[in-house]
C-alpha cells in the first residue's frame, strides 16, 4: 500500500521552488512577515483553485478542518481568514505574475512540437482578451462604464499547446489594440488576430520585425490590386490578391504591401476577407489560421468555468491580479504534470480528479489508472466557424 505523500505534495513537487524563492526575494514578498509567508499565501490559494473553493471563508474552513495535514501540503503559518486577507491585499502581485511566467516558459518548451491542425513550421500565436465583470461599488480601481467594473484579461495564446505566453491584466476601459505595444514580436512568428487589432502603424511594426500577421478587414477597407495570384475555388478560397493600401492615411501607416485573400465559408454560406503579410503560405492555410483562433476563444471559456476567477478573495487591485496569475499558474501547472507523466487526459477531467482527491495518498501517475475515478467528459463543443468569431455574432 502507497504510504507516501498526499496529492496536493506531489502537484507541489512539479513546481520550481527556487524560482519561487527568488520572485519572492525580487519584490521583498517576506519583509518584516514572522508568520504566512509568501509560499503559505500562494499554497492556499492554490489550493483553492484546485478544490473550487468559491470563497475566503470557504477556503479557510476547508483548511481549518485539515489541520492535522497542513505541515504535509506544505503550509507552515496560522490559517485564518483576517491573515490570508491581508496577505491578498498587501503582498506584491508581481510575485507571482513573474512566477506563472517561468511556469509558461517551462510549459512552451514541452508543448513546442504539439499539432494543432495547421500544417506550418512557425511559431503561432492567438491573440484576444476576455472581459471579467465586477462590481464598480465593491471594485472602484476597475472602472469601465457609468455604473460598472470590470478587468480585462489579455491574453496571446500560443496555439502549441494551447499555453498563455503573455497575459496583460487592464481596466476594462484598455481597448484591445493598445496590447500590441506591450508585446515583443518574435520574428518569423505568426499573429493571428480580430479586426480589434486593425491599427495599420502597430501591423507595420510587426512586419518590420520579421512577424507575420493575419487579421480580418474591415469592410471599408482601401485596397489596390496589384496582381492576383491562382486560387482553387472549389476550396472555399475566391481570391488571393497582392496589393496596397490606397487610403490617406492607411498608405502612410503601412507603405508595404499587403495580400488580401477572400474566403467563402460554406457552413454559415458568408464571405470573409484576411490581410496578411505573408507571401509564402497558400490562401487555403491563411484562412485555416485565422479559423484556429476559436482556442483562445476556449481557453478563456475554460478558464472562467474551471478555475476561480468569479469571485475573488480581495476587493483590491492587488488582491485581484494576485488571484488571477496564481490561477493561471495553477493552470499552466496542471498543463506540464500532464505533459510530464504522458496522461491521456484532458485537462478538465484531470481537474475533476485532481478536486476530490487532494489528500489521498496514491501516486499520482496511477491515479487517472484507477476505473473508479473516471470522470465523464463535458460535451464537445463543436469548432467554431469563421463566422461565429465575428463581433456581434
Amino acid at each position: 500500500m502507497y504510504a507516501g505523500k498526499i496529492i496536493f505534495s506531489q502537484i507541489i513537487d512539479h513546481l520550481p521552488m527556487h524560482t519561487f524563492r527568488r520572485c519572492v526575494k525580487k519584490y521583498q514578498g517576506n519583509f518584516k512577515v514572522k508568520s504566512h509567508t509568501c509560499l503559505d499565501q500562494f499554497l492556499c490559494m492554490a489550493f483553492a483553485q484546485l478544490t473550487y473553493r468559491e470563497s475566503l471563508r470557504d477556503l479557510v474552513i476547508c483548511l481549518q478542518a485539515q489541520q492535522s495535514r497542513l505541515y504535509h501540503m506544505g503550509i507552515r503559518g496560522k490559517i485564518a481568514r483576517s491573515t490570508l486577507a491581508d496577505a491578498n491585499e498587501k503582498r506584491d502581485w508581481r510575485i507571482y505574475a513573474d512566477f506563472a511566467h517561468a511556469l509558461i516558459n517551462i510549459a512552451r518548451k514541452m508543448h513546442c512540437k504539439d499539432d494543432f491542425g495547421v500544417d506550418v513550421n512557425q511559431a503561432v500565436y492567438a491573440l484576444d482578451s476576455s472581459t471579467i465583470d465586477l462590481c464598480l461599488s465593491v471594485f472602484p480601481w476597475a472602472s469601465f462604464r457609468k455604473a460598472k467594473g470590470a478587468v480585462k484579461l489579455h491574453t496571446l495564446l500560443d496555439l502549441r499547446g494551447n499555453i498563455p505566453s503573455f497575459i496583460h491584466i487592464s481596466d476594462g476601459k484598455l481597448h484591445d489594440v493598445n496590447v500590441l505595444d506591450q508585446i515583443l514580436p518574435e520574428p518569423y512568428a505568426v499573429y493571428v488576430m480580430d479586426r480589434a487589432y486593425l491599427d495599420f502603424e502597430r501591423l507595420y511594426q510587426l512586419n518590420n520585425c520579421l512577424s507575420s500577421f493575419v487579421i480580418r478587414g474591415k469592410s471599408n477597407l482601401k485596397f489596390r490590386r496589384q496582381y492576383s495570384n491562382p486560387v482553387d475555388s472549389s476550396t472555399g478560397v475566391k481570391f488571393d490578391q497582392t496589393g496596397v493600401l490606397t487610403g490617406f492615411y492607411s498608405s502612410k501607416k503601412y507603405p508595404a504591401k499587403l495580400r488580401l485573400i477572400k474566403y467563402y465559408d460554406s457552413e454559415t454560406e458568408k464571405t470573409l476577407k484576411f490581410l496578411t503579410n505573408d507571401f509564402e503560405l497558400p490562401a487555403l492555410t491563411i484562412a485555416e489560421l485565422y479559423r484556429s483562433r476559436w482556442q483562445v476563444e476556449l481557453f478563456f471559456k475554460w478558464i472562467k468555468q474551471n478555475l476561480r476567477i468569479k469571485s475573488f478573495f480581495g476587493t483590491s487591485e492587488n488582491a485581484v491580479k494576485t488571484q488571477v496569475w496564481i490561477a493561471i499558474t495553477v493552470y499552466v501547472l496542471v498543463a506540464i504534470i500532464k505533459k510530464r507523466l504522458e496522461l491521456d487526459l484532458s485537462l478538465y477531467t484531470i481537474l475533476q480528479i485532481l478536486s476530490v482527491t487532494m489528500f489521498d495518498k496514491i501516486e499520482l501517475n496511477q491515479l487517472v489508472s484507477i476505473q473508479g475515478y473516471k470522470i465523464e467528459e463535458p460535451q464537445k463543443h463543436k469548432q467554431l466557424s469563421l463566422l461565429d468569431l465575428m463581433p456581434g455574432h
